[in-house]
């Protein structure tokens, strides 16, 4: 596993507690599992991702991804519908843990408030919550 100095954490996105990113993309978000999480998991082999169209409160469970070490939930760090989903995961979930902000990303939301952007952490708010938790 990587030390947290080796954790790839863009300055241009924000960070929510459970480890979900959101970045803003003209007027929507994009939203994707970090690369904490995904380096936490270990090799990624399956992702549900929600219907284009349904709608999520912040917070809300909205994917489901299973490793070979676990399963967790992901929920979605700002409420909204999504817009779009990233069907290149259905047949190759490994690309969270190759390119977790990049070809890894899960989901596109049209925002209900995109003020809700603001109380996701910052790229050194999130290392220092990391560094609390070693």
């Amino acid at each position: 596993m990587k030390e947290i100095s080796e954790l790839n954490m863009p300055d241009n996105i924000r960070y929510a507690e459970d480890h979900e990113w959101a970045r803003i993309e003209g007027d929507r978000i994009r939203v994707g599992l970090d690369d904490y999480a995904q380096d936490q998991l270990g090799d990624i082999v399956f992702i549900e991702l929600p219907q284009v169209g349904a709608t999520f409160k912040k917070g809300d469970e909205f994917s489901t991804v299973e490793s070979v070490k676990a399963v967790v939930e992901c929920y979605l760090p700002v409420s909204g519908e999504i817009t779009d989903v990233n069907k290149a995961l259905e047949e190759a979930p490994e690309l969270v843990n190759r390119s977790p902000y990049g070809d890894g990303w899960f989901v596109e939301v049209n925002p209900t408030d995109p003020s809700e952007m603001d109380t996701l952490m910052t790229r050194s708010e999130c290392v220092e919550k990391l560094k609390g938790a070693e």
